[in-house]
This record gives structure tokens, sequence and C-alpha cells, in this order.
């Protein structure tokens, strides 16, 4: 019996790449079964409510083994609903919001070569997305942190790290700050820590590694970066530059029995409907959720097409500096799977 994903196509360039994916997914096989299914801000300002994610959605979702996310875009100001990101996260307990960060051959090595994974605590945070308003003047944001969190990320980094065969977690925080939920967080690190003992857990203040991360990079090679919900969304955007674009980041959010995959940049909305936006992000977190779903050679396959076409560099996209349209950059990426 097939798997089935849910797919939305999001808004802004999100249609566009989600179609790429789809092209590539087909050209590699794939048995998964794509249910398409509206969510974003698009679907949100000709329809209203609460939400940006509509009931059929959900129950899309609620009946399919994985979930794929085109980027989205999120309305601003008081009383707009939260992300269509953030409410899969939480509704699923997908605690784990995973990004490799890892150079690619024949691109842009800012500051030279690296490879490490950065793990985002996915549900909570100041993500827990409560407000507060005290006086006219004052308002306080609300940073929910809970052990049960902190553990089940912890131990996705240690098990992460073990799985790859690295032999190091660090931790970023501000403990001395924020002595009780940074500190809790150091707690649980360190306790799971415990149980893998060829793994060590090594530690930094978030912005001692801000910039450390630009000084020498490769310190953290081999290494799964783990922190907080906004601490590690900062970090890995930062981190995300090291490899030349953040084009090429995909993502997977996880938890015990789901996950959503999506490419970490945004919607991108003036670039929509130009065939100009990188799509290796898109179609890499495609052959991921393949993996996820038990494709692991069409997933493979996708990944050494697209990193062979990526190395060649006759068909990338601008922001590699190539000349190529996105829609030729993913023909490049099938004809290479042959």
């Amino acid at each position: 019996m097939s798997k089935k994903a849910a797919v939305i196509k999001g808004d802004g360039v999100g249609p566009e790449l989600v179609d790429s994916m789809l092209r590539v997914a087909d050209a590699a096989g794939t048995n998964v079964e794509f249910i398409m299914c509206e969510a974003g801000a698009g679907w949100w300002e000709k329809h209203g409510g609460d939400a940006l994610v509509p009931d059929e959605t959900w129950d899309i979702i609620e009946n399919s083994d994985a979930c794929f996310k085109g980027p989205t875009t999120t309305p601003g100001g008081a009383g707009s609903p939260r992300s269509v990101a953030v409410s899969i996260r939480q509704k699923y307990n997908l605690y784990a919001n995973v990004r490799p960060i890892k150079t690619f051959h024949n691109t842009s090595r800012p500051l030279g070569d690296v490879d490490f994974v950065c793990v985002r605590e996915g549900t909570e945070g100041l993500y827990f997305g409560k407000e507060v308003q005290i006086t006219d003047d004052v308002y306080v944001a609300i940073r929910k942190i809970t052990r049960p969190a902190c553990r089940n990320v912890a131990r996705y980094a240690f098990e992460e790290a073990k799985r790859r065969g690295w032999d190091a977690v660090v931790s970023i925080h501000k403990s001395n700050i924020l002595k009780q939920t940074c500190g809790t967080f150091l707690e649980e690190v360190e306790k799971m820590a415990k149980n893998y003992p060829g793994i060590k857990p090594e530690e930094y203040h978030v912005d001692n590694i801000a910039q450390q991360l630009i000084k020498n990079p490769q310190i953290f090679n081999r290494k799964i970066l783990l922190s907080t919900n906004l601490f590690m969304d900062i970090i890995s955007e930062e981190c995300s530059a090291l490899v030349g674009s953040i084009g090429l980041i995909y993502s997977a959010n996880i938890g015990d029995n789901y996950a959503m995959f999506e490419p970490a940049h945004g919607s991108a909305p003036k670039y929509a409907g130009q065939d100009k936006v990188n799509p290796v992000a898109t179609v890499l977190a495609g052959a991921w959720m393949l993996d996820y779903l038990g494709e692991k050679e069409s997933s493979k396959a996708i990944f050494d097409a697209t990193g062979k076409v990526i190395s060649e560099g006759r068909f990338t996209t601008y922001d590699l500096g190539g000349s190529a349209k996105a829609s030729q950059m993913v023909d490049a990426v099938i004809e290479k799977m042959g």
C-alpha cells in the first residue's frame, strides 16, 4: 500500500517550487500519493478566519503519512493567525526542526567548507506565541520552556550525532541571563548526554557562537548544533549563509509519529512567477521526505543528481552564479537521474 503525503503549495514562489519538487519525485519513480491541500496567507486573504490552515487541510494531514509544505507567508500584526509551520509543529509535536548545513561542490564558500547540522526545538520558546500587555507602554512576551520538549529535542540531537558517527552536540544558550529557561534546557541536555558516552556535550553562549560561526566555522564541522526555538531560528539562518545561498537549505520537522518537510527559505513574493528562485531546497526537502517514507533509493537518486548539477555549474540559478531558470535546473536534475 502506497504512502500518502499531504502537500501544501504555499504562497509566493511556493506553488512553482512545489511543482518542481513533484516533477523530480515523479521522475525518480516515487510511489507516494501526493494529496494537494491549501494553507497560507493567500488562502486566508480569500476566506478569512482565525487560522491559516483550513479544516479540510487538517483532515488531509491527519490521514497522511507525512506533510510537505512549500514556503508560506505569515501575516504580521496583532490578532493575525500564527504561521502554518508553527501550527503544524505544535499540533503534531514536531519537536525537532532539522537543517543540514553542508557545502556543495563548485559553489561559493564565503568562509570555507562546512558540514554540520542545526537542530532547533520546534514547538515552544517564544514561538509559544503568548504576549501580554501590562500597561499602555509595557508588553511582555512569554518564553515557554518545558523539560519534556527539551528532553525530546536533546535526544534527537544525540541520536542524529550517533547516526552520523559524529562525536559532539553543541548546546547554544544564554543561561547566565535566562537562568531558569536556558538553565532547564542545559540541564536536560546534560542528563541526555549521560546516555551517549561516545558523544561529548559542548556549549556556547548564543552571542559568542554567532561570532565564532563567522570567525572559524570549521570548528563546528561534524557536530550537531542544538538550541531552543528562537535562538536556533536565528543561528541556523546565519549558518545558511555559510553555504552561499539559503536556496540550498532543506529542512525537516520531526516528531515521534509524524514529520513535515519544507525548504528553509520564505515565500519571496516579489519573485513569484519569474521561474527564478533556486529549486534545490524544495527539491531536496522532497527527497528527504521520500527517504522518511521508505523510498531510500529514489531519495538518494535525487540527492546525487542535484549534487552533480550544482557541481557542474552549467544549469544553476542566479544565486549560485549561474543564469539558468529554475525550470532548467530542474530539467537538468531529471536528466541526471537518467
